[in-house]
């Protein structure tokens, strides 16, 4: 392990174009850092021929700084034992501790019941990625020595390949495949790829306010697409470049676009001469029959789709990914190269190899029979403790429910109830914040896949309380 010593002489820098001779910039260095206390008394100094080595001076030039702090007193030079710092400075003091301005840094925040969008990383399986990780590093590919690809580790794009091709009915390939840092980079490159600043793309609303903020980034014009229990409503004489949409499961809404939109969509863009994104954040989970084909399944050629680990195994990894159509790849490496890869090289062999051995598909099924259990859970203990306050649509997918108004809702305001929510410790938002000015439907959103049974029916008895406790407001309740 590197001791602070070894890492302040690493970081040790001597001017050359400096009047002042190197060895005494040395000693001058040396003797800042046994003041300071970095260099603590009996710590070793590597030997004066690997500190040359390290600094790119002479040898003659460590040596000449180590004898004068020797003969100050600051070192001891002892047979077979090399250079320390000398132990009696009876001059030195404790070094003060001051604490720095600004605030300080702070873990992470604890999860509340309720909180969206979020797997349960107890279900995380540590041992088994820890040997994929070792397995991959201990004795590295040469290819990830090298100049990496910046559209990501070969076996990961292959293994996405054929996990879409068995899970979401894409017939797709290797290099087609994209690896990138999540959904944020893949929207903010496809932006820049496919349009030009001032163009206008179709977003659907409400949806995922980081994509809406690329798009504004990127310089476009973003037209709404509304949104009913079908998903997206394309509208009669949508004049647009592209469209944005999540017809697999809307967030947060949490509908299906049916086969009949999805075609005139895809008659859209193909009459456009334009593109369609397709967000497919949590179709995995699908607790009802097997999930559906995606819209990139019916049109290849048209449209871009966007896939993320975040919800399938840990936020944390960090890693997405896009299939893009083969005319578009070129455009696409364009565009990433004004930035560089942003996705870590270091966990794709590892994602590559769980992949491929097939442990990635059974992390997934436990997974979706654990998520589902967790639903029907909270479906009950929200229509037991809840009856009339809200309704609950029966939607078998996903990561979340939706709770809408029911006949004894009364005329208090989802963000009131929100607010009040918070206060006792649960992490649910409002139906309403999740349009772009605050004025959508009132309901409320309710995260289930990250706690098990008993905090969800907790969570349900503290929601109840207070909807008992809670005065009605004044402002008006849009349902």
């Amino acid at each position: 392990m590197q001791t602070n010593l070894q890492a302040a002489l690493l970081a040790l820098s001597l001017d050359r174009s400096s009047t002042a001779p190197l060895h005494a910039q040395l000693t001058e260095a040396l003797r800042a850092l046994i003041l300071d206390g970095t260099a603590r008394p009996g710590e070793r100094l590597p030997a004066s021929r690997d500190l040359a080595a390290e600094l790119s001076v002479s040898r003659q030039t460590t040596l000449t700084a180590l004898d004068q702090l020797i003969a100050e007193g600051y070192l001891a030079a002892r047979r077979g034992a090399g250079t320390c710092v000398a132990r009696d400075l009876p001059h030195l003091s404790p070094p003060v501790q001051v604490p720095a301005d600004g605030p300080r840094a702070e873990g992470p925040s604890a999860l509340r019941v309720f909180q969206p969008g979020l797997p349960d990383m107890a279900l995380f399986p540590h041992g088994t990625w820890a040997r994929h990780l070792d397995r991959a590093w201990r004795s590295p590919d040469p290819g990830l020595l090298g100049n990496a690809d910046p559209f990501g580790w070969p076996p990961l794009r292959a293994a996405i390949a054929s996990h879409l091709g068995a899970w979401r009915g894409l017939d797709c390939s290797a290099g087609q495949v994209i690896v990138t840092s999540g959904s944020v980079e893949t929207f903010e490159t496809l932006f820049r790829a496919l349009f030009a600043p001032g163009e206008t793309v179709l977003i659907e609303t409400p949806g995922y306010a980081p994509m809406r903020h690329a798009a504004m980034t990127a310089g476009l014009r973003h037209q709404p697409l509304p949104v009913d229990n079908g998903g997206a409503i394309l509208p009669a004489e949508a004049l647009a470049r592209g469209a944005v949409v999540s017809p697999s499961r809307h967030y947060p809404l949490g509908v299906t676009m049916p086969l009949a939109r999805r075609l005139a969509l895809l008659d859209w863009a193909r009459r456009q001469g334009t593109w369609i994104i397709e967000d497919d954040y949590d179709s995995e989970f699908r607790y009802t029959g097997t999930p559906l084909p995606a819209l990139a399944a019916l049109g290849p050629a048209q449209t871009i789709y966007v896939g993320s680990f975040s919800k399938l195994f840990s936020p944390t990894l960090r890693l997405g990914y896009m299939v893009v159509p083969q005319p578009l790849l070129d455009r696409v490496r364009a565009a990433m190269a004004r930035t560089g890869p942003r996705a870590s090289l270091v966990p794709q062999p590892a994602l590559a190899s769980f992949m491929e051995s097939g442990e990635f598909a059974i992390h997934l099924r436990r997974m979706r029979r654990t998520y589902a259990d967790r639903r029907a859970a909270l479906r009950a203990a929200i229509l037991r403790l809840l009856p009339g306050r809200v309704t609950l649509p029966d939607d078998p997918a996903g990561m979340h429910v939706v709770c809408h108004p029911g006949p004894d809702w009364g005329n208090r305001p989802d963000t009131d109830i929100a607010a009040r929510a918070r206060a006792h410790g649960l992490g649910l938002r409002a139906l309403s914040a999740y349009w772009p000015d605050g004025d959508g439907p009132q309901g409320l959103v309710l995260g289930f896949a990250a706690f098990p049974p008993d905090r969800l029916a907790e969570g349900a008895a503290t929601l109840a309380r207070l909807f008992a406790q809670a005065e009605p407001g004044k402002a008006s309740v849009r349902t």
